[in-house]
């Protein structure tokens, strides 16, 4: 196959005047149209002298033509750099310089900004707005709508996508055509996806969950997307209508459950709901099961790997967990030290295998090595275990296992049982510094909206829970836990926040 991932993404659609993207406007863009957009700007970048394998990087706003944009990449072999829109010119700067990118393409409101630092380190710039309009489409309007593909090989590389960089410097995950595709590919026939469904799609594209998930299945499945710039509840009830499945964050979900339109007679319709990127507490599943009668199905993946487990389409989803493996997805949980796999129940790092996972990361050798095993085992930093059912259990980072006084402890078990005590919204466990024990136990709670916890209480059932060295030393209410884009909880701001409660 000439270009494996083009070819059975994109090119499947070829000439097809069918229904790809509903935009809140009423328009619709059909794949032959999205195509011919992704063609011009596809030969935009030819005739620049761009070559197969050379980085284009973007921080535009979501956007048809931002789509096209990564479908234009993909058609002439060059690499896709998603950037987050909330990256500052200084965060650029090290993406731009590590991938070596030879275009930026940007917001027209930021290229003042970036134009200086790209042009010192040898990159073009390229705008391109919100609305479409911009440098890179007013080129691309007088350009054919048709691009002869360039021929590519399955490992060969697709995208970077840059870690969150939460200790130390971000790191340029390469993924390969089959790693995209397989992902895709697997999905579609996990998730029963057909050229029949339409997916409400409100998630950011700078990410993989809306980019290589969201977008990638729908293309391989031949369906369409109702393609929203960005989550509003308004927005979203009024559209669900038309749509036969969403994805989200558990955001998503708290946010509709919180608005008294959101109805089981709304919801009925609908054939599946997924959600990913952060953990979802147990109460969401609860409570929207019981709103709408449809169970979430919960799944996990990571930068790296794409999707690696889901819970079933068919058979039991069970919240707290994150399901199965995929097919052709292995994972094992592993002693940290040793590396030996634990008994099944234990404990212990997650390690994945598959077609799935990353070739390693951009220009750093030693990171690969460290965290990509050479039997092709990638160490996730994640802490999980099995249970007996076969089941997937998240239990953590393992930046963020607290040791306090030689004992190991996993601040989700904690957090389980200051989730279930009344009035709390959600809670997160931290370990900060302490004279005597090295780290010690702090929860942070988040009440329900308009309700005062009783922390005394909450206290008392943790020690009625859990064994002594894991009880809090202290617990805080805040209104709201720091999270990122994707909404996961950012544990790292609160350990700096905290970090001299106990000492000094």
């Amino acid at each position: 196959m000439a270009n494996p991932l083009f070819d059975r993404l994109f090119g499947i659609h070829a000439g097809k005047a069918t229904p790809f993207l509903h935009l809140p406007d009423g328009e619709i863009v059909t794949h032959q149209d999205f195509l011919g957009r992704a063609a011009q700007i596809a030969n935009v970048f030819a005739q620049t002298g761009l070559e197969p394998g050379d980085r284009v990087a973007a921080q535009v706003e979501k956007s048809p033509e931002a789509l096209a944009l990564y479908a234009a990449c993909v058609q002439a072999g060059l690499i896709f750099l998603p950037l987050n829109t909330a990256y500052t010119a200084d965060e650029l700067t090290y993406f731009i310089e590590n991938s070596g990118a030879s275009v930026v393409v940007c917001d027209g409101r930021r290229e003042a900004t970036l134009a200086p630092i790209a042009k010192r380190l040898g990159a073009a710039v390229e705008t391109l707005n919100g609305d479409g309009s911009g440098t890179l489409m007013d080129q691309a309007a007088a350009m054919p709508v048709a691009f002869a593909t360039v021929e590519r090989k399955g490992d060969d590389l697709a995208a970077f996508l840059y870690t969150s960089g939460t200790t130390g410097r971000s790191k340029g995950a390469m993924l390969t055509q089959d790693n995209l595709l397989s992902n895709a590919e697997t999905l579609v026939r996990e998730w029963r996806f057909t050229d029949s469904d339409v997916l409400l799609h409100a998630l950011p594209i700078f990410h993989t969950h809306g980019l290589f998930v969201a977008s990638n299945v729908t293309l391989a499945a031949g369906g369409s997307m109702i393609f929203l710039p960005k989550f509003d509840v308004d927005v979203v009830l009024e559209k669900l209508p038309q749509a036969t499945t969403m994805m989200g964050v558990p955001t998503f979900y708290t946010r509709l459950l919180g608005d008294d339109r959101f109805t089981r007679e709304l919801a009925e319709p609908m054939r599946l709901f997924i959600s990913g990127s952060a953990p979802l507490l147990a109460e969401t599943h609860v409570q929207f099961e019981q709103r709408t009668g449809h169970r979430i199905l919960e799944r996990y993946g990571m930068t790296e790997t794409n999707m690696n487990t889901s819970n079933p389409y068919d058979g039991e989803r069970r919240a707290g967990t994150v399901g199965f493996p995929l097919p052709g997805v292995e994972l094992k949980i592993t002693d940290a030290e040793s590396g030996e796999v634990l008994p099944q129940g234990e404990i212990g790092q997650i390690e994945v295998r598959g077609p799935n996972v990353f070739k390693g990361y951009w220009q750093m050798p030693e990171k690969t090595a460290a965290e990509l095993r050479e039997d092709g085992f990638f160490i996730t930093g994640d802490l999980g275990r099995i249970d007996e059912d076969g089941y997937v259990h998240i239990v953590g980072r393992n930046k963020d296992l607290i040791i306090s006084g030689g004992y190991n402890i996993y601040p989700k078990e904690i957090e389980l049982v200051l989730d279930e005590q009344p009035g709390v919204l959600e809670s997160a466990v931290i370990g900060v510094p302490h004279p005597d024990f090295g780290e010690t136990v702090l929860g942070i709670v988040v009440p329900v909206s308009g309700q005062s916890p009783d922390l005394e209480a909450m206290m008392v059932a943790v020690q009625q829970s859990l064994a002594r060295f894991k009880h809090p030393r202290k617990l805080i209410l805040l209104d709201e836990l720091p999270r990122n884009t994707m909404g996961k909880v950012q544990k790292n701001i609160l350990r700096e926040r905290y970090k001299d409660m106990f000492v000094g």
